[in-house]
């Protein structure tokens, strides 16, 4: 993978310290699955947000920025959400399956999770620093689903690894839109994570 290219005055460069470092973007498409969008807890504001993610894919692959898949996959005795939520996302069932139209391609990572957090359990973070020859990720741009759940759990344990996190704000949505804004909220306010629109991400992707 290549990393997308910066000026080196672009506001978009990632401050480390008192020096600035060009991003290397990933961008994450969190439980973008049948069961959520379709399915047993669908979340019908998430319907507004696959457009926009869309775009975000298109551009990346056009600019070969990384794509992780971070999909629930749960089995039978994680009993501590299946309890609370009931069963969903079931391994090797339709459920589980990304949705047709944000179907990954044969170059995306796949990332298997039985957690909130995309990065609890899996492969993510080593997945993450392998890109960009050795290189790695350094700036995550967060999609999918539940702003105040799976995606902020998963902001957090980006945040203490020492990412760069921007938020889609129109491509990450929750059951409510209390809900989805007190995520926002939280994720800037305790992670220091940018909020943003998904045509400023484009810009952003394009230098």
């Amino acid at each position: 993978m290549r990393p997308s290219s910066a000026n080196g005055h672009n506001k978009n460069n990632v401050l480390y310290g008192n020096y600035k470092r060009k991003p290397r973007y990933a961008i994450l498409v969190n439980d973008m699955l049948n069961d959520f969008i379709h399915g047993k807890l669908k979340c019908d504001r998430a319907a507004q947000i696959i457009p926009k993610i869309k775009l975000l894919l298109v551009k990346a692959r056009q600019n070969d920025i990384p794509i992780f898949y971070c999909n629930d996959e749960h089995l039978p005795n994680d009993t501590y959400e299946l309890r609370l939520w009931g069963p969903h996302a079931m391994k090797d069932t339709d459920g589980a399956k990304v949705i047709d139209e944000l179907r990954p391609s044969a170059y995306d990572y796949i990332v298997p999770k039985r957690r909130y957090s995309s990065f609890d359990g899996t492969s993510l973070n080593s997945s993450l620093e392998g890109t960009y020859n050795g290189k790695g990720v350094n700036t995550i741009i967060m999609t999918g689903v539940h702003t105040h759940i799976c995606v902020k759990h998963t902001v957090y344990d980006a945040f203490v690894r020492g990412y760069k996190i921007i938020i889609a704000e129109d491509g990450v949505e929750a059951f409510t839109g209390d809900d989805h804004v007190a995520g926002l909220k939280y994720m800037k306010q305790n992670y220091g994570a940018r909020i943003e629109k998904v045509s400023d991400i484009l810009k952003s992707m394009s230098y």
